[in-house]
This record gives structure tokens, C-alpha cells and sequence, in this order.
């Protein structure tokens, strides 16, 4: 598949599986507070959380191959952007600005923007400023890489 359609068919997959979550069951599709509610909420309401999650885990499994398979990835392979203590310490960042921003760019941006939440447009805005000043200085500033 092209990857702009590719692209395309994920970002209409996410959108409806929001739908779908805020439909059935009432609930914001944000993978921060999903993810910290499989462990403090009872019956029910943690098994969806953790269904959620497995299929989550389950659709990563591309990902997975194309870091298997050689001659299948793309040109830039995951295992090879940066060095782990980077991708420990972009993950940790991440987690500090998820817990600062109430929140994840899945619930800001995919869900809080499509109900018009001024928070979550705020946070992306952040989030995106963030993006940009970090590609610029790992691009042209002599970055960590």
C-alpha cells in the first residue's frame, strides 16, 4: 500500500475506534489514562481497559515483523534511530509530559479536539511546538544523535 493511503487508513482506524469507544461504552479513547486505569479499577471496567490495551499490542505486531524481516522494513528502521538511552530518556519525557498535561496526544489531540475541548487544544498545541523545536535541534543544532 502507498504510505500516504496507509497513513490515511490508519488515522481513519483510529478515529473510529474512538467513536467506537466513546459510543459503546461512553469512554475517551486517551492510551495514558486507559493504560493507568487497568490497574486501580475493578471488574468490568478493567477488562475492557486491558482489552483495549492487548489490541493495541496486537496491531504493534507489524511493526514487530518489519524489525524481524530485513528485506520487508522500511529504510529506517526503529532499532537503528537512536541509541536506547535516548529512546529510555524520550520515554521517560514523554511520561512526565503526559502526566503534566493531564493527559496523551491520543486523548488531546484525536478526542479532546473532536469534542472542542480548549485544554486539549492548548496541549497539542504544546505537543506540536515541542515536536518542531526537537526535530529542528536534532536536525540543525547538533542534536544527541
Amino acid at each position: 500500500m502507498n504510505l500516504p493511503w496507509a497513513a490515511l487508513a490508519g488515522g481513519g482506524l483510529i478515529g473510529a475506534s474512538a467513536v467506537l469507544l466513546l459510543a459503546t461504552l461512553g469512554r475517551v479513547a486517551g492510551i495514558s489514562g486507559i493504560t493507568a486505569g487497568c490497574l486501580r479499577a475493578q471488574g468490568g471496567e478493567r477488562r475492557w481497559r486491558w482489552a483495549f490495551l492487548l489490541g493495541l499490542l496486537a496491531a504493534a505486531g507489524g511493526v514487530l515483523w518489519w524489525q524481524s524481516v530485513p528485506e520487508a522494513s522500511p529504510q529506517v528502521l526503529l532499532r537503528d534511530a537512536l541509541p536506547a538511552w535516548q529512546l529510555i530518556g524520550a520515554g521517560l519525557l514523554v511520561g512526565f509530559g503526559t502526566r503534566l498535561g493531564s493527559g496523551c496526544t491520543s486523548g488531546h489531540g484525536v478526542c479532546g479536539m473532536a469534542r472542542g475541548s480548549m485544554r486539549s487544544l492548548l496541549a497539542v498545541l504544546v505537543f506540536m511546538a515541542c515536536a518542531m523545536l526537537t526535530t529542528f535541534l536534532i536536525r540543525h543544532g547538533g542534536g544527541l544523535a
